[in-house]
């Protein structure tokens, strides 16, 4: 590809998952800003939107001294792992089989709990709402920041990705303020559906360049790969469909106890987690999957030239016996 054409998915791809991230992180800073005052929500929102553009500007030029292949194998993984955990759930929502986001509910449900809690204390900054409102941007912008890095760092792409999240935020940032409300009207799930194909695409293909295997158009091979994660995840959607229709309806079981509290390190690790993992069977597939490719691709140097397009049908039947499953609970 000319370098434009390399850039294009790189920008669009980080431009429509930072949408994503940024609608919902808009959605309760509005809130906070509702209820506690503007003026500590928006401090809290501009020192987090700094601290991660300092972890931005960090990690991208110690990303750039790893080696390529390194870089690729072990971010595409997670790229992939993250991919396939929002395509999968935009396949479930699209399917009928779980809620979609809505964001004029979470702007309802926030403002609650807000309006719960004691009053702004007059002083110049509300802690409550400066808090809230850097918690929230923290904990999207992590996303994004991951996202950027990913798809920069498996193809030297740090810049374009960082244009595409930029754009995101200046749009999404622009809305806020001329509308001054949640943006319920995005199609967050389409957004997600995109996004996912997009990132399990990259990811997929990154991986198979970190371990040495040969896509047929090499980096054209995106396009392709694009292609078949559509056409495979509408097709889930269908079947999904169905199967909820279909299948019997399960009888309801008693309420279980609450899980136990955890710590404020274990919550974290969660949250990290949960970034990559929301069906452990298909995370677990997938690391295997790349493993097995991997010493295919070191011990039978003939077979990993064509291997790549195996490499990704192995995927895409992982993601389809994951919502199958899933489908049929």
């Amino acid at each position: 590809m000319n370098e434009w054409t390399s850039a294009g998915p790189s920008i669009l791809a980080a431009f429509m998952a930072s949408m994503v991230e940024f609608v919902e992180a808009l959605t309760i800073v509005l809130a906070v800003g509702a209820v506690r005052g503007w003026r500590s929500a928006l401090l809290g929102t501009a020192a987090s939107l700094a601290a991660l553009t300092l972890l931005v500007i960090g990690a991208g030029p110690a990303l750039a001294r790893i080696p390529l292949p390194v870089a690729q194998l072990v971010v595409g993984t997670l790229l992939l792992l993250f991919g396939m955990r929002w395509l999968r759930k935009a396949v479930l929502r699209a399917a009928g089989i779980l809620p979609m986001h809505d964001e004029a509910q979470a702007f309802a449900r926030e403002t609650e709990a807000l309006r719960r809690q004691a009053g702004p204390s007059g002083r110049a900054i509300d802690a409550v709402a400066f808090a809230t409102a850097f918690k929230i941007v923290m904990l999207e912008g992590i996303e994004v920041v991951f996202i950027v890095i990913a798809i920069g760092a498996g193809g030297r792409m740090i810049l374009p990705a960082s244009i595409g999240a930029g754009l995101a935020l200046l749009l999404v940032v622009a809305l806020g303020f001329w509308l001054h409300r949640p943006l319920a009207r995005v199609p967050e799930n389409a957004l997600k559906f995109g996004v996912g194909v997009m990132l399990a695409a990259f990811g997929t293909f990154w991986v198979g360049e970190g371990i040495g295997l040969s896509w047929p158009g090499e980096d054209w091979a995106i396009l392709a790969l694009i292609g078949v994660f559509v056409v495979v995840a509408l097709g889930m959607v269908h079947l999904c469909r169905h199967l909820r229709k279909t299948s019997p309806a399960l009888p309801k079981t008693a309420a279980s106890d609450p899980p136990p509290a955890h710590g404020r390190l274990a919550k974290v690790a969660e949250e990290i987690l949960g970034l990559f993992v929301d069906d452990g069977w298909l995370a677990i597939g997938v690391v295997a999957w790349v493993m097995a490719a991997w010493e295919i691709g070191a011990l039978h140097a003939v077979a990993a030239e064509r291997a790549g397009p195996l490499f990704a049908v192995g995927l895409t039947a992982l993601l389809a016996a994951s919502a199958v499953r899933r489908a049929r609970a």
